[in-house]
């Protein structure tokens, strides 16, 4: 909304006491006084009304009504299109209310105009990355964070862009930075250990799961990712009881129940493995490899009609893994089925086609 300012020229001059009253003058004086009236006040009345809608906004942010707020500090901007706070604001608002687009749009133009304003880099490269798209947020979070070096958040939200993106060296040397700034933060610490689990720094990736968890031990999934690091090792002894410690502190997890089951099947607990991969195929019944070691225990335990399902389930799920095919044909032959031979087949012909991996051709223990 723009204002407009009376000129000199359009203000009633002094008028001589001697005309004030002809019959010309005093209807031009009234005409002008009521014309003003019509006129947008002065600059006054805009920093009045700019005033209110940040006070408006900033309210609206408080109570999280984010799209009021969005709706007052654009017109807020609109007024003073030269201040970057309010751009920050509308920013903050857009990025909180879900309006990404917007959010994107004017963190373009308010980066191009404020380039060295590290917290408008900051909002554009975070409304990138929750729009799904962390290669374009990374530069921006980056910049932000080149800009405020000393800023844990700054190097904090960095990482996530990568880790996003898998870069996963680059990522733990940021989170190395932001745990420097502040070591108290256990979700930095977990991401940290990620991190170094994907680069191959297992043992490092221990220390720092278990560090996060001194932080604080209900962390969601710190006890599940200690517990993978550990039986990646091959320390499945030590990661069931971190597997059990997870399930205790929080809802059900079909990834949790199923590495669990997995776990107990690959230290020869098949029976105490059935109840936990039963459960993680009725929560995820995509996941082909929860039913691939739910028949497994089945048949080790010695039921192999009930690990039929289960097992061509798992095929028709996976159908070019050699596995549930080698276990089915095992099963079907204990029920004397005449399926049994032609299961034979298909794994032996799956097996020849898949590239040898320093083990069985599946890569697994079947």
């Amino acid at each position: 909304m723009r204002t407009t300012s009376v000129p000199p020229s359009a203000r009633p001059a002094k008028i001589a006491a001697s005309s004030l009253y002809s019959r010309r003058v005093l209807p031009a004086l009234m005409a002008v006084t009521f014309l003003l009236l019509l006129v947008p006040r002065p600059l006054a009345q805009s920093a009045s009304q700019l005033d209110q809608l940040t006070r408006d906004g900033q309210a609206a942010l408080a109570r999280e009504d984010y799209s009021t707020a969005a709706r007052d500090f654009e017109q807020a901007f609109r007024l003073n299109p030269q201040d970057p706070a309010l751009a920050r604001s509308l920013l903050l608002s857009d990025l909180q209310s879900g309006n990404l687009a917007a959010a994107i749009s004017t963190g373009h133009d308010a980066t191009a105009k404020w380039p060295g304003d590290a917290e408008l880099h900051h909002l554009f490269g975070l409304a990138y990355f929750k729009n799904g798209q962390p290669a374009d947020a990374a530069p921006e979070l980056q910049r932000a964070m080149q800009l405020r070096p000393a800023r844990y958040d700054l190097h904090f939200d960095y990482a996530l862009a990568l880790l996003a993106q898998d870069h996963y060296a680059p990522a733990a040397d940021q989170l190395e930075q932001a745990i420097k700034i502040d070591p108290t933060q256990p979700l930095a610490h977990v991401l940290l250990g990620r991190a170094y689990q994907n680069s191959n720094r297992t043992d490092q990736a221990i220390e720092q799961f278990r560090t996060a968890l001194r932080l604080d031990p209900h962390l969601p999934l710190g006890h599940y990712h200690l517990a993978y690091a550990l039986g990646s090792l091959g320390r499945n002894n030590e990661a069931i009881p971190e597997y059990e410690k997870e399930i205790a502190n929080g809802p059900e997890n079909p990834e949790v129940l199923y590495q669990y089951g997995h776990c107990l099947l690959e230290t020869g607990r098949w029976k105490d493995a059935i109840a936990p991969l039963r459960r993680a195929t009725e929560l995820a019944p995509t996941n082909g490899d929860a039913f691939y070691d739910l028949g497994k225990a089945l048949l080790l335990q010695g039921d192999a009609p009930a690990a039929i399902a289960p097992l061509r389930q798992a095929i028709a799920l996976k159908p070019t893994d050699p596995s549930p095919h080698y276990q089915l044909a095992r099963a079907l032959d204990r029920t004397a089925s005449p399926d049994a031979k032609a299961e034979w087949q298909r794994f032996a012909d799956l097996k020849k086609m898949q590239k040898p991996t320093g083990g069985m051709a599946s890569g697994r223990n079947q």
